[in-house]
């Protein structure tokens, strides 16, 4: 047997046994598309409202702003006296939270000087102010709430999970 015929022999063999432990091509077609869960245009606005309403209660004037899963704005509402600043600084509360996952107050902590995740201070669009929070049902993210013109973080927070709480039951499935 020669040198070339044994290389041969090897290389139809090594085709061989990579053709049997390759996963079947019909099982790629499913992994192709996803399916997920997003907001109805109808429950962002209900959350909204109820977010804007919660922040008049406490005589704030406010922007509050809910993105689909993807960071897109589904609902943008600004109260009559909110600053010109609440509005880009709600939706960059909501991108932020609904772009890592979690909430602006939780990001705010990891993003420190001298932290690991210092660094996101300095992304484009990327805003560290509490007042930015998810929006989950049945376990997925669906979409991000951010409230801002309250006297701080933690009023725009209290008046984001007012509003997802107003439509909590509606987003269980």
């Amino acid at each position: 047997m020669t040198r070339a015929s044994s290389l041969r022999r090897t290389a139809a063999a090594i085709l061989a046994a990579g053709a049997l432990l390759a996963p079947p091509l019909a099982g790629h077609a499913e992994d192709a598309l996803v399916s997920y869960k997003s907001l109805a245009p109808e429950i962002a606005l209900d959350l909204a409202k109820a977010a804007l309403d919660s922040c008049r209660a406490r005589g704030y004037q406010v922007a509050v702003v809910v993105v689909d899963r993807a960071g897109q704005p589904q609902v943008v509402l600004r109260d009559r006296y909110a600053g010109a600043h609440t509005v880009p600084t709600a939706t960059g509360k909501a991108w932020t939270a609904a772009s890592f996952r979690t909430s602006t107050r939780e990001l705010v902590a990891a993003a420190q000087p001298g932290q690991p995740q210092a660094g996101l201070r300095n992304l484009p669009n990327v805003v560290l102010i509490a007042g930015g929070l998810t929006v989950e049902a049945g376990g997925a993210l669906v979409g991000a709430v951010g409230v801002s013109g309250a006297p701080g973080g933690d009023e725009d927070e209290a008046c984001a999970h007012a509003g997802i709480e107003a439509v909590r039951e509606r987003l269980e499935f």
